[in-house]
């Protein structure tokens, strides 16, 4: 069994070589996220199954190919295809009730090709969101703990001023500008290293 602490280059070589315990751990770590969104996405676990099945078959023709270069994390690409599958299968179903997204029409290679777009976009969001946790980490208190009421916990300008101890939202929301622009100058500091 393959431990967490081994990276995504070393399951996609015994994938290559067929070694099934990769496949069980590749599954374990990314089913639960596939199948998760595509339940509050409108399909059914038998879907997330079907869609992940597919992903996989797409994965594995990929890493046969010496050349491959996986350039994000295993579970953005599985992500990324399972995601554009989902999509394909919602538009074919509202074209009528014609035939259902059927992928015997695609080959891997085809299929493949179809992703890497989508996949460079997952990709650069998760290095723009690790240089933005780098920049949070770096602004300090209170802005970090402002910003995050304000953009994760969704709260109120009233509400912030409240908490943090301001005497109207108004200087609440200054506050949160000047927080903001220090944030927007680490973010692209830690953009150019």
């Amino acid at each position: 069994m393959y431990s967490a602490t081994n990276n995504d280059q070393q399951l996609l070589r015994a994938l290559a070589k067929g070694e099934r315990v990769a496949t069980e751990q590749i599954y374990k770590q990314q089913f639960p996220i596939i199948n998760s969104w595509l339940i509050k996405n409108g399909g059914s676990t038998d879907d997330a199954a079907d869609l992940f099945q597919e992903a996989m078959v797409v994965l594995f023709s990929k890493v046969q190919n010496e050349d491959f270069a996986l350039t994000c994390a295993i579970g953005t690409y599985l992500f990324s295809i399972s995601k554009h599958l989902w999509y394909k299968r919602l538009q074919q179903q509202q074209k009528g009730p014609g035939r259902l997204y059927d992928n015997t029409e695609d080959d891997g290679a085809e299929v493949g090709i179809a992703y890497e777009e989508d996949i460079n976009v997952h990709h650069e969001r998760e290095v723009h969101f690790n240089q933005l946790d780098t920049a949070l980490d770096q602004i300090g208190e209170p802005c970090r703990s402002l910003l995050k009421a304000y953009y994760h916990k969704d709260k109120s300008m009233q509400e912030i001023a409240a908490d943090f101890g301001y005497t109207n939202p108004e200087n609440a929301k200054t506050q949160k500008y000047k927080c903001l622009t220090r944030l927007r100058k680490l973010f692209y500091s830690v953009q150019a290293k």
